[in-house]
């Protein structure tokens, strides 16, 4: 018999790349200065594994359920339903949740898939000032550019993430299919009342890009999931910046925690995340500690960023997570026997 131990899931999101010729032939992971991660590589036992399924789409919705343990093909429905629940917007048997995102479109050009990131305060005004041309009046703001609508209509529409045509012509992404009339009306209506709000001229005044446009796609109805603790007899906890995740961790029955400061982006608050972590450990037998930052360098095309939100992750999450399991005088290394 083994002895139940506790268990850490670092989940640095979207580390894995292709070997890059900026990086000599190498992956951000092989560049990366990573002493951590190289430690746990060498003591630890090492593998890969298929994080998105055949014939569901590469993204981290898709991964991070595989990740935990949960099959796509019997519990996603689709990104934005998970961070509709994050969100505490609850989803009836007709609604259909779709991701808004607040993007910068310049010459029919997706210029910018996150509007320059813009802050969580002026999108929500710009979200504000958009609601009466929502049907129902069903959007609500998010975190920095990343929203929520919710429709009746629309599920089987065919929507492109806005990240995967950064640099390229809108007009050959834009939704299609049943109820894409719909979508790109109400689209085309926010232009206008982007266009002349004070945020975006403010924005431009700055030098920032605009969040002149809105991005709608990731739509789905709401999972049906068991919880983790009916799927493992495991207690346990989510953490992380990104409603995606925080709303995986909802519908798994985890404890949500939300740490001050945490952005999803490279200047997130790294030591909050690591102490709720371990004060987490105290009290769970599972947390799962997602870092949003080498995802958001990838969508970026930043590839030195994406390079050291690697070794950021490596120098203020793992080697202190570790740090604190050996204080804590638990044999964080291997299980033991009974």
């Amino acid at each position: 018999m083994v002895a139940l131990m506790k268990l850490v899931v670092l989940l640095g999101d979207g580390m894995a790349d292709l070997p890059l010729a900026a990086l000599q032939g190498k992956t951000p992971l092989q560049a990366a200065i990573k002493p951590n991660m190289d430690l746990l590589a060498r003591r630890g036992k090492s593998g890969l594994a298929q994080t998105v399924p055949e014939g569901f789409p590469p993204g981290s919705d898709v991964a991070n359920l595989c990740v935990m343990g949960y099959s796509p093909a019997r519990h996603y429905s689709g990104r934005a339903p998970l961070e509709a629940a994050a969100m505490n917007v609850a989803l009836g048997e007709a609604d259909i949740a779709f991701r808004c995102n607040l993007v910068t479109i310049v010459d029919g050009i997706m210029l910018d898939y996150s509007a320059g990131h813009i802050t969580s305060e002026e999108g929500r005004e710009l979200i504000e000032a958009l609601q009466p041309l929502m049907p129902e009046r069903r959007l609500y703001a998010g975190v920095s550019y990343r929203n929520l609508l919710v429709l009746q209509a629309g599920a089987n529409a065919v929507c492109t993430p806005p990240h995967d045509i950064s640099d390229q012509p809108v007009v050959e992404h834009l939704p299609s299919g049943p109820d894409s009339d719909l979508l790109i009306k109400l689209m085309e209506a926010a232009r206008p009342v982007l266009a002349r709000h004070p945020v975006n001229e403010k924005r431009i005044s700055e030098g920032k890009r605009p969040a002149n446009a809105i991005w709608l796609w990731g739509q789905g109805p709401a999972p049906v999931m068991l919880s983790f603790h009916e799927k493992y007899g495991l207690k346990g906890a989510m953490i992380s910046a990104v409603d995606l995740l925080k709303g995986i961790g909802r519908y798994a029955g985890l404890e949500v925690i939300d740490v001050p400061g945490a952005t999803g982006t490279i200047d997130t608050n790294y030591e909050g995340k690591v102490q709720a972590t371990l004060e987490a450990l105290q009290r769970c037998d599972f947390v799962y500690l997602h870092i949003e930052a080498p995802d958001e360098a990838g969508h970026e095309g930043n590839t030195g960023l994406k390079v050291r939100a690697i070794e950021l992750f490596d120098e203020r999450v793992v080697g202190p997570v570790v740090a604190g399991l050996k204080k804590s005088g638990q044999d964080w290394a291997r299980a033991s026997p009974a």
